[in-house]
């Protein structure tokens, strides 16, 4: 079975990114999931509490060091520029990967027509959505080429944690016990990440 490519800025990388994507692998029989961290997030341009790509890397390979499901792949920090799904997919195929199964918020599918090529995007790339139970959306809202989207929703357990609420928390001296793998807790706190006074990351 292909693996299942679930990309994201991961800042931080949190129980509620792989409690939902383990729940996809096993509803759809996948036996890897790649966790792979964007370099340049195209939708969040000079974000101004984006932790460097070097430690949101470190803090996706803390979090998945015990389990044999996930993996960590840094394509898109060795790629300048915006990180292109669709980019990332073709040097995937380059890689001799076949067609690129990859996973995607339900909350994204409206924003799909204003991704990198997106027509393409959903030719070239078999997208997967995971939803909150209890989701809707009116499909015939969603433009004609993506709505045979609608048979690739998988429901995922509700886990109603942020990245951005634990970005807060630290900010505010708060506890991210429980958030995130208490490696990665420790990771951010080390590294002194998300604090007020770091803004420049």
């Amino acid at each position: 079975m292909p693996v299942l490519c679930f990309g994201g800025a991961f800042n931080p990388i949190h129980h509620g990114h792989l409690i939902c994507a383990r729940a996809v692998a096993e509803a759809k029989g996948f036996d890897r999931v790649v966790l792979i961290p964007t370099g340049q997030p195209p939708h969040k341009p000079g974000a101004t509490d984006l932790a460097p790509a070097e430690d949101r890397l470190e803090m996706c390979r803390l979090a998945i060091s015990e389990s044999p499901l996930f993996a960590v792949d840094e394509i898109e920090l060795d790629r300048p520029g915006p990180s292109y799904t669709l980019d990332t997919a073709h040097e995937l195929a380059r890689r001799g990967w076949g067609k690129t199964h990859w996973l995607i918020g339900a909350d994204m599918l409206l924003y799909l027509p204003y991704w990198h090529q997106p027509a393409e995007l959903v030719r070239e790339v078999e997208l997967i959505v995971m939803a909150r139970p209890g989701w809707k959306l009116d499909w015939q809202t969603v433009p004609g080429e993506f709505r045979a989207l609608e048979n690739k929703v998988v429901e995922v357990p509700l886990i109603d944690i942020r990245a951005s609420d634990i970005r807060r928390r630290v900010a505010a001296g708060l506890s991210i016990a429980y958030l995130t793998p208490s490696a990665v807790s420790e990771y951010i706190r080390a590294r002194g990440l998300y604090r007020r006074s770091d803004r420049s990351h």
